[in-house]
């Protein structure tokens, strides 16, 4: 059995990160929840897209490894790796960012697993050599094709409901702020736990290979 996870929103968590950022430059007030939806909402409407496109370049680039892990995902981790489930990342990251500085992206997704312990230890399985970080959406959907994902997890239904998504794995959509309805062609978690409970065949729906 194999599960792919996405990276950005699914295993790293950006809210209070992108909010302190916005704060250190002034462009928000407190008062703005510590969401990085509410902090890219708020820049969008005093028409600050241009700041807002430079700081993602800062918080996915040299500032990454103060974002944090959502809750559970090195527990559901070890859980995989204690079952025998091998675990790879697949991610659509560009190489540099859009605006700004040409930070190296992929070089930071790999600092923020070290940083966070998703490497080198003995309990989540994870190496570099299972993380493949892909320039474009249709690459990263051929990789979950031909790696023969099982099960994949990602945070945006769009990308779930792309309609050259490979046939074989079965759809998970992490939403933890419970943003999104229900459909068909995915099963909705807003937590880890719940993925575990599918994937792993613990509470909740049992799936297997």
């Amino acid at each position: 059995m194999l599960i792919g996870l996405d990276f950005d929103n699914t295993i790293v968590c950006y809210d209070q990160l992108f909010h302190r950022l916005a704060r250190e430059q002034g462009l928000i007030p407190e008062s703005v929840p510590a969401t990085k939806g509410a902090v890219r909402d708020f820049l969008r409407s005093i028409d600050r897209e241009p700041a807002w496109t430079e700081m993602q370049g800062v918080g996915y680039g040299p500032r990454i490894s103060d974002a944090e892990p959502f809750p559970g995902v090195k527990a559901f981790l070890a859980g995989c790796k204690a079952a025998g489930v091998r675990v790879v990342i697949v991610s659509h990251k560009t190489k540099h960012p859009y605006l700004g500085p040409k930070y190296d992206l992929h070089a930071a997704a790999h600092t923020f697993l070290t940083a966070h312990g998703f490497y080198g230890t003995s309990d989540t399985g994870l190496t570099p050599d299972s993380v493949y970080l892909e320039l474009t959406k249709q690459a990263k959907l051929d990789r979950i094709g031909t790696l023969g994902c099982d099960v994949f997890v990602d945070d945006l239904p769009e990308f779930l409901g792309e309609p050259s998504f490979p046939a074989k794995p079965r759809k998970i959509l992490f939403d933890p702020a419970a943003a999104n309805p229900d459909r068909a062609d995915y099963t909705r978690v807003t937590s880890w736990d719940e993925v575990a409970g599918i994937a792993l065949g613990g509470k909740g729906d049992r799936w297997a290979a």
